[in-house]
């Protein structure tokens, strides 16, 4: 089994900051591609950005230029740099990782959620 513990969400002013974190811990042989989605009140959940275990990342269109993901694979950490915050951005952020066990099973997990939430 695999935990996936997020940190960093919180209340912040338009313009502002926060850094997402997301630590995996467990039954974990590796770990390959690693991610941040986020879901607001009444919408889908929608891919922000990804990183795959050689370090290439995706963005979507919304946050490119604001956001920056990156992963510390000595810890199973992967982290989100939210920068420029907007009020569009505030949502429930869930970090997804792909894990491949000891058995060498490979299984999509995901985190709890951390409420990011933009004033204007």
């Amino acid at each position: 089994q695999v935990q996936l513990v997020e940190s960093g969400g919180g209340l912040v002013q338009a313009g502002g900051s926060l850094r997402l974190s997301c630590a995996a811990s467990g039954s974990i042989f590796s770990i390959n591609a690693m991610g941040w989605y986020r879901q607001a009140p009444g919408k889908q959940r929608e891919l922000v950005a990804g990183i795959t275990s050689g370090g290439t990342t995706y963005y979507a269109d919304s946050v490119k230029g604001r956001f920056i993901i990156s992963r510390d694979n000595a810890k199973n950490t992967v982290y989100l740099q939210m920068n420029s915050l907007k009020p569009e951005d505030t949502a429930r952020y869930y970090c997804t990782t792909q894990v491949t066990t000891p058995a060498r099973s490979t299984t999509t997990y995901w985190g709890q959620g951390t409420q990011v939430t933009v004033s204007s």
